[in-house]
């Protein structure tokens, strides 16, 4: 079962690792990502920064849609990570029982243009185009940095 889908560029780092996997009670991270699959130096370091039980699992976009499709993953509790809005979209279209979509940390990264939602969320024209999409397909999709933060709900920010 996919507990939680996070849109985080980070991806696996102290907040996920020590705050989010406890309080989610996951069993194992996927890491949806095409260039972090192909990177093993990165591989390294993000399972490095997971605590001892979870399980790490580090796929291509579609590698992941292929593992997460798969009825054995419905037994487990996951957190999905990925980078981008538009990666969220792409599971989110093909994975239909993601308990909570959540973006989390993203745009600090990106240079150019950007509309600031939160302290934590900055997105270009294309990624609020596909926040839209995402809210249409998970209406719940909320904004939250850490779990005591407040969720809100991406529908709000999306005009």
């Amino acid at each position: 079962m996919i507990k939680t889908l996070r849109v985080d560029e980070r991806l696996i780092h102290g907040q996920i690792a020590m705050v989010w996997s406890r309080e989610l009670n996951i069993d194992g991270i996927v890491v949806a990502n095409d260039e972090t699959a192909g990177n093993e130096i990165q591989q390294m370091a993000l399972k490095m920064a997971v605590p001892s039980g979870i399980k790490v699992i580090i796929k291509t976009l579609q590698g992941a849609i292929d593992l997460l499709q798969d009825p054995r993953a419905e037994k487990m509790k996951l957190l999905v990570l990925v980078k981008t809005v538009n990666d969220a979209v792409i599971l989110a279209d093909k994975l239909p029982n993601i308990a909570y979509v959540n973006i989390g940390n993203v745009g600090k990264a990106v240079i150019g243009e950007k509309k600031t939602l939160t302290q934590f969320v900055m997105l270009t024209p294309a990624e609020l185009t596909s926040l839209a999409t995402l809210v249409e397909l998970y209406p719940e999709t909320a904004l939250q940095n850490l779990p005591s933060d407040k969720k809100e709900l991406a529908k709000d920010f999306i005009k």
